[in-house]
């Protein structure tokens, strides 16, 4: 075994192999141009973990993802300070008429993220969206954005100055840099526009993910455990940065989805519901029962794999390969230290 981190060792390349599963999930709804979920299950001594980079990343991105996948498998998470997490429902950018029907899969949720600035689709589709969700989760709700930084600073400003009529807790990653995030907050401000700025991208796909506390440039971190390189790195860059946390979910499996929860479990303060009741969003998992949201809640625990399921949707023999390969080229950034 390799030091990839202080206190932690990477397995060796054959254990990892001998421990990877491979499975090819269909989706509910197309989620960021995703219509099929393809994730690597990791069988390690400790239970299950979840290597699901997609495919774009390159190898010294997707390693964090592979040390996310080691930490749960071989060394377990830290301990929690609560049992449970509050969730969001997750809309993705569908039409306002098909609103009800995502929110029905999210019982017990008062708050929802609602993805907006969609490719193809314009301002007015994001409004009636939004204004859907508030028609549904009623005043009370809470209602957040997400752009994956498609706007530009101006378009940003103007589009968040007509959604806050719906009442918005904050937008998340509404633009693409954290410079820009910076003077889109002067901007909200100078224009009495009350909403919150959270940065996503900017935090987890970042080289300095404390640039975002540095600059100004957002009121929340939106902080995810793959991306970030596990649930530990995790809880360093919150606690560097200084902000309210949300812990989100990249599209994972039940699996995944259970370390998300362990980080957000384990976080001090706790002020927003997280997102990580997107297990909903796949039309398979790997874990019977799947790890839903009950009372607008995820229980903290461990996730196995069930067999059956990994057999029931089970990748074809070529994704498998490329997987393996892929397991390989991240081994390699992770035993190097590329990742951290």
């Amino acid at each position: 075994m390799t030091a990839y981190r202080v206190g932690m060792e990477a397995p060796a390349l054959d254990d990892l192999l001998d421990a990877v599963h491979v499975v090819a999930l269909p989706m509910r709804v197309p989620f960021r141009g995703v219509s099929v979920r393809e994730a690597a299950l990791l069988d390690g001594p400790a239970g299950w973990g979840e290597f699901a980079p997609f495919t774009e990343y390159g190898p010294d991105e997707a390693s964090r993802w592979l040390a996310a996948a080691v930490e749960s498998a071989w060394h377990g998470w830290p301990q929690p300070v609560r049992d449970r997490v509050p969730v969001n429902a997750t809309v993705p950018a569908v039409a306002a008429a098909d609103v009800p029907g995502v929110l029905a899969r999210f019982p017990g949720c008062t708050t929802a993220k609602v993805k907006v600035a969609e490719r193809g689709q314009g301002l007015g589709d994001d409004l009636g969206r939004v204004a859907a969700v508030r028609d549904v989760l009623g005043p009370a709700g809470r209602i957040r954005v997400d752009a994956n930084g498609a706007w530009a600073v101006e378009d940003a400003a103007d589009a968040l100055a007509r959604l806050a009529a719906s009442g918005l807790e904050y937008a998340e990653q509404p633009c693409a840099t954290v410079e820009e995030l910076r003077e889109l907050r002067t901007l909200l401000a100078r224009r009495g526009v009350d909403v919150l700025v959270a940065a996503d991208e900017s935090v987890r796909r970042a080289e300095d993910p404390l640039r975002v506390r540095d600059l100004g440039a957002a009121d929340v971190v939106v902080v995810k455990v793959a991306p970030l390189g596990g649930v530990r790195r995790a809880l360093d860059i919150v606690a560097g940065c200084g902000l309210p946390a949300v812990v989100s979910s990249a599209i994972d499996t039940s699996v995944g989805t259970a370390a998300g929860v362990a980080l957000a479990a384990a976080l001090p303060s706790l002020e927003h519901a997280c997102g990580l009741g997107t297990v909903a969003l796949l039309g398979g998992d790997v874990a019977a029962p799947s790890l839903l949201p009950e009372g607008g809640h995820l229980p903290v625990g461990r996730v196995d794999a069930d067999p059956a399921l990994l057999e029931r949707w089970a990748a074809p023999p070529d994704r498998l390969r490329w997987w393996r390969e892929r397991v390989v080229s991240c081994h390699a950034s992770l035993v190097e230290g590329a990742w951290g």
